[in-house]
C-alpha cells in the first residue's frame, strides 16, 4: 500500500506544479490529511479513500473547459499503470466523477461510504479559514469582484446554474460555503465543520460592518 501511495503522491506533485492555488498540492495534501484524520473514526475501505484524495483533483473541470471526465480517465490511466486492481481502479473514478459540490446538485447515481468519506475532506477545506483563503484566490483568479450589493445570491441552484455562475466571491458563501457543514455525511466531519462553519459566520459580520463603515 505504501509504495501506490508514494508513487501516487509523486504523480500529482508533478502534475499539478503550476496549479491555481487553491487547487494545487497543498490542497490535495490538506485533503489527504483530513480524509486520514476522518477515517481515524469512520470505517471505510483505506487505499480506496486515500488514492481517491490524492487524484480526486487531478484535472479539475473547472479548469478544463467543464470537462467532467478528464479527471476520471487520467486517474484511472494511472493507477492501471502502476497495477491497481481494477476495482479500486473503478471505485477511485466513480468517487471522483461524484463528490464535487456541483455533482451532488445533479441526480446522484453513485454512493458509497469512500466517496462519503472524501467527500467529507474536500469540503472541509472549502470551510473556515483555509475556505475563505480559497474562495478570494479562485474569485480574483477569475477576475470576479470581492462583493456587489446589487448582485442577489442564487438560491436553489441547479447544476448547470452553478456551473455557470459569475458571482462575486461574497455570494459563493451563501450559494455553497455556508451551506456544506448540513451536507457533511459523517458524523466527525460535522463535528470539525461546526467550529468552521462559525468562523466563516464572524468573518461575514465583519466584512459587512468594514464594507459600511460602521467598524
Amino acid at each position: 500500500m505504501n509504495n501506490i501511495i508514494d508513487k501516487t503522491v509523486e504523480f500529482v506533485k508533478q502534475t499539478l506544479a503550476n496549479a491555481e492555488s487553491g487547487h494545487d498540492w497543498w490542497h490535495i495534501q490538506r485533503v489527504w490529511n483530513n480524509t486520514r484524520l476522518i477515517l481515524q473514526e469512520e470505517k471505510a475501505d483505506v487505499l480506496v479513500c486515500e488514492l481517491t484524495a490524492l487524484l480526486h483533483d487531478i484535472a479539475d473541470s473547472k479548469f478544463h473547459n467543464g470537462d467532467e471526465t478528464i479527471g476520471p480517465r487520467i486517474a484511472g490511466e494511472f493507477l492501471t499503470q502502476e497495477g491497481v486492481d481494477p476495482a479500486i481502479v473503478k471505485h477511485v473514478q466513480a468517487i471522483i466523477l461524484n463528490m464535487s459540490f456541483k455533482a451532488s446538485l445533479g441526480v446522484r447515481t453513485f454512493h458509497s461510504k469512500e466517496l462519503e468519506v472524501v467527500q467529507d475532506a474536500d469540503r472541509l477545506d472549502a470551510i473556515g479559514a483555509i475556505g475563505i483563503a480559497r474562495a478570494f484566490t479562485y474569485g480574483g483568479f477569475k477576475n470576479r469582484e470581492i462583493h456587489n450589493p446589487n448582485i442577489p445570491v442564487m438560491e436553489n441552484m441547479d447544476k448547470e446554474s452553478y456551473k455557470m455562475t459569475t458571482a462575486p466571491t461574497i455570494n459563493h458563501f451563501y450559494e455553497k460555503l455556508l451551506l456544506l457543514r448540513d451536507r457533511m455525511n459523517t458524523e466527525t466531519a460535522k463535528r470539525i465543520a461546526a467550529e468552521r462553519h462559525t468562523f466563516m459566520e464572524h468573518y461575514l459580520e465583519q466584512f459587512y460592518a468594514e464594507w459600511d463603515g460602521v467598524k
